[in-house]
């Protein structure tokens, strides 16, 4: 009984930094790339995963064989702000951010598609398209 209590616990306080990542990352780009907010956006977003699905299957998640480009570029990035180049540093985390989890795309257009006034905005001329090129991903690549 108290493993399951502090089990959800921790996968709330996951939740919580997650959220806060996500609002230092914004800040941190809307304020021009200011370097404390994203570095301090990208150790609480490692944290917060770390939280959420536990410390050893964060590290399986990373350093799997075929994911060793993409956990490169993204703790490039995550390294090259720290030490102080965002724009750089910001850009190769997206292109490793894409790489790592492009896997869970599909998964995500499919459950926006249900939800109604989104699956109506996504099923627009233009917006359908790159919608389709992203639910349809190879994961394997």
């Amino acid at each position: 009984m108290t493993i399951v209590i502090t089990v959800l616990f921790l996968t709330e306080i996951g939740m919580g930094l997650t959220g806060f990542s996500v609002f230092f990352l914004f800040f941190g780009m809307m304020l021009f790339f200011d370097k404390a907010l994203l570095a301090i956006g990208n150790i609480l977003f490692v944290s917060g995963l770390s939280f959420v699905i536990g410390l050893e299957r964060t590290f399986r998640f990373f350093f799997q064989r075929h994911k060793v480009k993409a956990t490169s570029f993204f703790l490039g990035g995550v390294f090259v702000v720290l030490i102080g180049w965002p724009i750089i540093g910001v850009v190769l985390e997206i292109y490793g951010f894409f790489l790592l989890f492009r896997g869970f795309f599909p998964v995500a257009v499919g459950f926006i598609r249900r939800i109604p006034v989104l699956g109506s905005l996504l099923s627009l001329p233009g917006i359908s398209t790159l919608v389709d090129k992203i639910g349809e991903s190879n994961t394997m690549v």
